[in-house]
């Protein structure tokens, strides 16, 4: 074993030891649902807005994203990147602050499908089985994702078999999720949150120098997607730069309603839920902006400059997986010595520790979804706050395993994997949050129906091609999803007035 293989090693030990020992730390903290689940809603401006992106990034950020730009997909990248830093911002402007205080009206709620209920005052309980449904299934497919970025990941640096490198990461985040609750989740995205910025300027600022600056740096990539395009490398290779360079209107109206996935993404509002104060808001989301501005930036200039880059310094001149650029990057960047390749190793683990702070915040998400909505809202209404902890516990457990088994295929494509779910939370939940918040008018008849149809579009949506159908599902998911909500709810004749005078009183509280 050579003195670089021992560096990388000690750093993924380190980190991960790391993880785990938060865990441990935040371990007797959590007393009560509403600490397991918001960290008693105390959580600083900072470690929020760290704590939303870095869980809202995943190992697409660093793979999934990169790797689009590697393949010649500078427009769809860069498209998709500014509807993100656009969702980003508005979500923080319009929805953090309402959303904060309109749950601890309603009912001090904790969980989504827990607001929704009880601002519509649904009886019935349909409205929350079908939100936890929601959240469950592409919670699932979501939390996949991180695990294949992490098995790949491992593969790439260690040459881990596939399926041992998944396992590592299922066990580390299971570790320090189950033990820590929501404040192990905050403080480890903390971590990981500034590790990806500080890596993403790193990368993206040396390969422009190596490069010879930003000027010379495009013209190289140019001539390498000219090469890719005449069929030099893989056929593969080829396709993928000429699909890339017939970008249409429609690809960009695709590319920029990523952006309105934000308003529905579970793991990301349940930060403006925790957050200490109202006035913390704006901070945060000062924070958030720039955060996300600069990583965006990184990641597409690390997937697009990485072809020019790792050109004549790897077998074939081209990669073999392209969501690996940025990985195969900071291991040429970091390889003069040990105590280099230590220190590329850390940054390694901002890979790492893209999927894995997404992934402990989707566990977390729908274990209290299906703990405090189903198994205490219809199951078992007299549960003690221990038994709701040990019950969101298990929850974890099997949902990582079902995780699990979805990821168990190599080949699984990260980008894909989380444009699905994406496009499933923003097309059920978006509409349905900004509604609850702006229009006092929304019933839970309307808030179902529009639930139901959003998925259900997307779901569909997702299986057919050609003409209009090519525009991404979050799209047409969105606009049904809210229009079924009005227009079911304007004709609903089961009004609740009391509903009303709560929504009237909510808005004149103080912000």
């Amino acid at each position: 074993m050579d003195s670089s293989l021992i560096a990388k090693i000690l750093a993924f030990v380190l980190y991960l030891g790391f993880m785990v020992y938060i865990g441990l730390r935040y371990a007797g903290s959590n007393s009560s649902a509403t600490d397991f689940f918001l960290g008693g809603r105390k959580v600083g401006p900072w470690m929020t807005a760290l704590s939303a992106e870095a869980s809202d990034m995943s190992g697409w950020l660093l793979m999934g994203l990169p790797g689009l730009a590697y393949l010649g997909g500078i427009r769809e990248a860069f498209w998709t990147a500014l509807g993100l830093i656009l969702g980003t911002y508005l979500n923080w402007l319009f929805v953090a602050k309402p959303l904060r205080k309109c749950t601890i009206a309603f009912g001090n709620a904790i969980t989504i499908p827990e607001f929704l209920t009880n601002r519509l005052k649904d009886k019935t309980h349909i409205l929350s089985i079908v939100s936890v449904v929601f959240i469950i299934l592409f919670f699932t497919i979501y939390t996949a994702s991180g695990f294949v970025a992490c098995a790949k990941l491992f593969n790439s640096v260690f040459g881990i078999d596939y399926h041992k490198g998944l396992i590592i990461g299922l066990v580390v985040i299971l570790s320090y999720t189950i033990l820590g609750g929501y404040l192990a989740v905050c403080t480890t995205d903390f971590v990981q949150g500034t590790l990806m910025f500080i890596a993403l300027i790193v990368v993206g600022s040396v390969m422009t120098i190596s490069l010879g600056g930003p000027a010379e740096a495009v013209a190289k990539v140019s001539e390498f997607s000219a090469r890719a395009m005449s069929g030099e490398f893989t056929d593969a290779m080829k396709d993928a730069f000429s699909n890339n360079q017939n970008y249409s209107f429609m690809n960009i109206v695709s590319a920029l309603a990523w952006g309105l996935g934000y308003f529905g993404m579970p793991h990301i509002i349940v930060r403006f839920m925790g957050i200490e104060s109202n006035a913390a808001v704006k901070i945060s989301r000062r924070i958030a902006t720039v955060w996300v501005i600069v990583a965006f930036v990184g990641a597409v200039l690390a997937g697009a400059f990485g072809s020019a880059f790792l050109f004549d310094k790897i077998e074939g001149g081209v990669l073999a997986s392209s969501e690996t650029v940025v990985s195969a990057a900071i291991q040429e960047i970091f390889s003069k010595n040990a105590a280099f390749v230590f220190v590329g190793a850390i940054f390694l683990c901002a890979i790492l520790a893209a999927a894995m702070s997404t992934a402990d915040s989707q566990l977390l998400v729908a274990s209290s979804a299906f703990s405090r909505d189903i198994y205490k809202g219809l199951v078992s209404k007299d549960a003690s706050e221990k038994t709701v902890l040990n019950v969101s516990r298990v929850t974890v457990f099997v949902i990582a395993a079902i995780a699990f088994v979805l990821s168990l295929n190599p080949e699984s494509s990260i980008f894909k994997l989380v444009s699905y779910a994406w496009a499933g939370f923003g097309a059920t939940f978006g509409p349905l949050i900004l509604l609850s918040l702006f229009w006092r008018s929304l019933t839970a008849l309307g808030a179902i129906c529009g639930l139901i149809g959003g998925g259900v579009a997307v779901v569909l949506w997702r299986h057919l091609d050609g003409g209009i159908f090519n525009i991404y599902e979050i799209l047409p998911g969105f606009v049904i999803c809210g229009a079924l909500a009005i227009i079911v709810s304007l004709f609903d004749k089961n009004k609740d007035e009391s509903v009303f005078a709560a929504f009237d009183e909510y808005r004149k509280m103080p912000d």
